[in-house]
């Protein structure tokens, strides 16, 4: 079988594309025939080195496809069945805590972009309905972090205002998710092309951060403020997030797309009774509720672009442009 895998030090130039002997599926596994991952920014940051791992590390958390054998003592899945990853394997349910976030697919463990892998039976769910599985494997870390910032955490409800930044995977299926449960979405974006598919896509009002630096000053004005801030930007966008922000308002704190660091105006964030929720991923039952609302709502998630598995380098490379909108995918 194919894979890819990480050498010491990382960089894309340096991916190894190998052949490797198919696993079998042991006591409470299944062999799972992978079909489509989605690229994230943190298998980005594994690919180039920035996050170090094991030297031949199987990178991609993020997976989609067929049950084609399972392992002794496993009755919830049968051959065939549609299944995707879980980005923390050892985090069934509860609260997060160390113990279940120790591992993460293509981290600590291996991860997606392979084409057979045996795994837990309890570290995959079903994929939504009618979905294809480039459209599945967008969910496990983009979907379902936006699923536990704005319905889990947040609490989102009909009639509140959301603030998305950008035209990536999180960011698009916030404003979709948004929409769905009957939120006014605002939304910022580097330029007028991007604005304008924003819009066809249902956001209410979007503001160009180029053309206005002040940004979270003025959807604080077409707002009144905003009730949930999803904010990727990280040091590069606080700042205005809070100044977006509705007094009593959520910012749920998701990315560093823009820095690792940054200023906080604390008199601002007082002032405001702010609750800021820092969100990475979640767990397979808050998935397993991403799923059920999907089959209900039916949000299609928008895929850009879909690279062979042997391709993965240039999907990074095409990930760093910034020229998508949505995800990009591997289909294999």
């Amino acid at each position: 079988m194919k894979a890819i895998q990480v050498p010491e030090g990382g960089g894309l130039d340096n991916l190894q594309c190998v052949e490797l002997s198919q696993p079998e599926p042991g006591v409470g596994e299944i062999l799972v025939r992978w079909r489509a991952s989605s690229l994230n920014y943190h298998d980005y940051l594994t690919a180039i080195g920035v996050i170090p791992v094991e030297e031949g590390r199987i990178p991609m958390s993020d997976g989609a496809g067929d049950v084609v054998a399972v392992g002794e003592g496993v009755d919830q899945w049968q051959e065939g069945d549609k299944v995707m990853s879980v980005f923390y394997p050892d985090w069934i349910e509860g609260q997060a805590n160390k113990i279940k976030t120790t591992h993460i697919l293509g981290e600590q463990i291996n991860g997606c972009a392979v084409e057979y892998a045996v795994l837990p039976a309890s570290a995959v769910t079903s994929i939504p309905d009618n979905y294809s599985y480039a459209e599945a494997a967008t969910l496990p870390c983009a979907g379902l972090t936006v699923w536990r910032g704005l319905i889990v955490e947040a609490g989102m409800q009909a009639g509140n205002s959301v603030l998305v930044q950008g035209t990536g995977g999180v960011s698009i299926f916030a404003l979709q998710l948004a929409k769905a449960a009957g939120a006014k979405v605002y939304a910022t974006t580097s330029s007028d092309e991007k604005a304008e598919r924003l819009k066809a896509l249902g956001a209410d009002e979007v503001i160009n951060y180029k053309k206005d630096p002040k940004w979270g000053v003025t959807i604080s004005k077409l707002s009144g403020g905003i009730d949930h801030v999803v904010d990727l930007g990280g040091g590069a966008t606080m700042e205005q997030s809070i100044k977006a922000a509705a007094i009593g308002g959520n910012i749920i704190s998701i990315g560093i797309l823009g820095g690792r660091t940054g200023e906080i105006d604390f008199p601002l964030f007082f002032y405001k009774q702010l609750r800021m929720k820092g969100i990475v991923v979640g767990s397979r039952e808050m998935q397993e509720a991403l799923v059920n609302a999907i089959n209900i709502n039916g949000i299609k998630p928008i895929v850009d672009r879909e690279f062979p598995l042997e391709q993965l380098a240039d999907a990074f490379r095409y990930q760093e442009t910034g020229a998508h909108l949505g995800k990009i995918c591997l289909s294999f």
